[in-house]
């Protein structure tokens, strides 16, 4: 079985999201009515793709870039050793700034004007464009679910998958689900009893940590609660506290600054846990340099996520990955995941290749029902759309931790990982 989508992961990225500065209004979705028949791209043209990607935004221009990398170069891969059938793939690329005017200019631009087959990889700080891709049946493949368009609209394949309605609403009746596998796993296989949970006295940094706080006391942890001031933080109270309470674990609610501060406070008090944990959007080789001040820390940074880990080049998919890539300055997870949403559309449109690739036939591979892994890259993904929410679900992760000198290590096979475990609800 296909494990669920994260409530963590979306949440995380939606609290960068909102730790940020406004991201603009919305236009109507009238403003965008689809009022053409899209045309079949056949013959020898090239296959037209759109990626959708806040380049430049409020939180930094290189938060949001993985993907789109990610996809390009399994692209110019894919057309360097003969394309789709003897067709090369056409890469349209458009930055939306980080906001949702333009966010709805490059879906009008790639959607109507460019007449793309498929978006890839679409990775918006906010994805006010999500209704009309839908409206225009436009498969979304492999984005990431930095809010909730993929567990809401039909033609939306997020990266990890939905079980939801899709039916216009988010979730079910407004109300999104995700499991406690990462609590379970270091309680299961690293013995953690106490977790400490750092966040923000701001909205949304303190609504994402009461979400931890309740996995991890559905999971039986003694729940730790350290909460810093936004503009003027104490992270080292907080890690003398968190030290001093006897935490196993640490989550936090915090910004990437505020992580690697406190990082640094957690050194500076000699606080030692089994593990710092961190998301799949900080799984990166720049962790070094990120946390270049707390060298215990770094040390104990293990992150989780549903893709295999970019650095185990035993595998072949991921070696080959790493072998289109080694021009890069450095490498993520994000980039790995990118990779895997292009080769999802690639072999999707190979499928096609006989009546012609077409929105709609693109669509069909999308909507078969098979789980898909992209060579063993990804935990299979599943598209269903269950009328109620699932109460438990078995749900595998994928697991690595920080070492010095050899980055981010494996920590046992993401495809045997699992558990069976509750589904707790939350609002996006």
């Amino acid at each position: 079985m296909s494990r669920p989508a994260r409530a963590a992961e979306g949440l995380a990225l939606a609290l960068l999201l909102l730790l940020g500065t406004a991201c603009g209004s919305r236009l109507p979705e009238s403003d965008f009515e689809n009022r053409s028949t899209p045309t079949r791209q056949g013959g020898t043209a090239p296959i037209r793709v759109g990626i959708v990607t806040s380049a430049t935004s409020p939180v930094g221009g290189s938060a949001f870039t993985g993907p789109r990398d990610g996809a390009k170069a399994y692209f110019d891969r894919l057309n360097a050793r003969g394309g789709i059938d003897g067709r090369r793939v056409e890469v349209r690329l458009c930055d939306d700034g980080g906001s949702g005017v333009g966010n709805n200019e490059c879906v009008h631009r790639l959607i109507d004007e460019d007449k793309v087959v498929a978006l890839v990889a679409t990775t918006a700080l906010d994805y006010a464009g999500a209704p009309r891709v839908s409206h225009a049946r436009v498969p979304d493949i492999g984005g990431q679910p930095i809010g909730p368009a993929y567990d809401t609209y039909p033609h939306l394949y997020g990266i990890y998958g939905s079980l939801a309605p899709r039916d216009g609403t988010p979730g079910w009746g407004g109300k999104l689900y995700g499991g406690t596998e990462v609590y379970r796993y270091f309680k299961r296989v690293h013995g953690a009893r106490t977790a400490a949970v750092v966040s923000y006295n701001q909205s949304a940094s303190a609504a994402y940590a009461r979400l931890v706080t309740q996995g991890l006391k559905a999971e039986g942890y003694q729940v730790v609660t350290e909460q810093v001031d936004f503009a003027l933080p104490n992270f080292r109270a907080a890690a003398a506290d968190l030290k001093d309470r006897g935490a196993d674990l640490v989550f936090d609610a915090v910004d990437t600054h505020g992580n690697a501060q406190l990082c640094k406070a957690m050194d500076d008090v000699d606080a030692e846990v089994i593990a710092k944990v961190t998301n799949v959007q900080n799984w990166t080789s720049t962790v070094a340099e990120d946390y270049k001040d707390s060298p215990r820390c770094r040390n104990a940074l293990w992150a989780t996520g549903s893709s295999r880990d970019y650095e185990d080049t035993a595998n072949p998919a991921v070696r080959e990955f790493r072998d289109a890539t080694k021009g890069f300055g450095s490498h993520s997870q994000w980039q790995l995941e990118g990779w895997a949403a292009a080769r999802w559309f690639a072999d999707a449109a190979k499928s096609c290749t006989a009546a012609g690739v077409t929105r709609a036939c693109v669509d069909a591979f999308m909507n078969r029902g098979e789980p898909y892994t992209a060579g063993g890259l990804l935990l299979p993904v599943t598209y269903e759309r269950l009328a109620e929410p699932p109460t438990t679900r078995r749900a595998c992760l994928s697991v690595a931790r920080w070492k010095d000198g050899r980055g981010w290590v494996s920590q046992g096979d993401m495809n045997s990982t699992c558990f069976q475990v509750p589904q707790l609800s939350y609002r996006p």
